[in-house]
């Protein structure tokens, strides 16, 4: 595979000091797992954590031996070459806390019951993860970040670090998001809810134990959101009104593409992603407001930050708007923080900050290259 970081391998990092969460439960030890790209400098100057969005995990790039077609989320951005040089830079992606791909999270065991957490695991808020990444950098000997990058969900994440630990953090690339939902959002996040929290399988969280899976409302909370990360001219693009027979049928089975596509897509997340990390991700977003504890004044909430950013929005993403990132600009210019701003035209909606777009990785290579000037000089 051209310029890709090749075969990586996934690590774990204890954690027996508990951990508090927002909501005040007490995490009593915990794992998180993590890859890393790259090779840290000697003053470790050159490290770079990635941040996932609501379905992503620690498997940021490259591939697995046993697995050559399971290639990282963000492998078009990260590689010998690419914007985030591993040349340059030592990268690193971590699943957060509650998520279904190895970090505890509700389908690990609770040591107190030796069941699986399910329902009793705690509601996690973007704090709750930059807190934990912080504990997993300081295992790994990293004081300060040369950059926190992150997408969507991702990017609160990173602006919220600037904010907790504003002396750990260089540099913020906040791509596609926003400093707190919009009513609209948080209303699609309950009817994706909604439908797992209704399905029969559900059982109140505690599935596990009944040897099943909300497979069907698991189906309909991917579709719903896989609408909204579209764009319409995206979709129209790519399924119009194509009909899968060519002709009606004039009945309730599938038949335009655009139906095929979005049931294909509901079918292949809920074969993979766990029911309960589901509502805590998108929980997690409903939440993360900084203005909150500032009268909702963001120009106060963003006081704090110290770091340079980088702030990206596409002109499809109707989800996180580019209104949004100019209230996170406006923000940061307020406090007299230094902050690049770039809207990219990309057809694709809130999705165009996973793909291979030629102006959006042309704009992250120039600023991260200027950023590896700072430990190369």
């Amino acid at each position: 595979m051209d310029n890709s970081v090749g075969i990586v391998s996934a690590q774990r990092a204890q954690f027996d000091l508990p951990l508090t969460f927002d909501s005040g439960f007490v995490l009593p030890l915990y794992e998180l797992v993590y890859e890393t790209y790259g090779t840290l400098n000697t003053d470790k100057s050159n490290a770079v954590l990635v941040c996932h969005a609501l379905s992503g995990h620690h498997h940021v790039a490259g591939y697995y031996a046993d697995d050559k077609n399971n290639v990282g989320w963000w492998d078009n951005m990260i590689g010998p070459g690419k914007p985030l040089d591993t040349n340059k830079f030592f990268i690193i992606g971590v699943n957060n806390l509650g998520g279904c791909h190895g970090s505890t999270g509700p389908s690990s065991l609770d040591p107190a019951t030796g069941k699986p957490y399910g329902a009793n695991f705690p509601v996690v808020t973007v704090n709750d993860w930059v807190e934990s990444q912080a504990r997993l950098a300081d295992k790994l000997g990293i004081k300060q970040f040369a950059a926190i990058v992150g997408g969507s969900l991702g990017g609160m994440q990173a602006m919220q670090w600037s904010l907790t630990y504003p002396e750990r953090v260089r540099h913020v690339l906040a791509i596609a998001t926003a400093p707190r939902l919009t009513a609209e959002n948080i209303a699609f996040n309950d009817v994706a809810r909604s439908a797992i929290l209704t399905d029969p399988d559900f059982y109140g969280g505690n599935f596990y134990e009944q040897n099943v899976v909300p497979r069907r409302g698991l189906r309909l909370a991917r579709m719903l959101g896989h609408i909204t990360y579209l764009s319409d001219d995206a979709m129209a693009d790519k399924f119009g009104r194509s009909l899968r027979s060519g002709k009606l049928a004039y009945n309730y089975d599938v038949e335009f593409e655009i139906e095929s596509y979005l049931r294909y897509q509901g079918d292949k997340f809920a074969a993979y992603f766990d029911a309960n990390t589901y509502l805590l991700m998108t929980k997690a977003l409903d939440y993360f407001d900084p203005a909150r504890d500032f009268d909702d004044n963001l120009d106060r909430a963003f006081a704090a930050a110290r770091a340079n950013y980088l702030v990206i929005s596409f002109t499809t993403d109707w989800r996180f708007s580019p209104e949004r990132s100019r209230d996170i600009v406006s923000a940061l210019l307020h406090n007299r923080r230094n902050v690049s701003y770039a809207e990219i035209s990309s057809a694709h909606g809130h999705d165009s900050f996973l793909m291979q777009h030629e102006h959006y990785h042309k704009v992250m290579r120039a600023y991260l290259d200027n950023i590896a000037r700072e430990f190369t000089a």
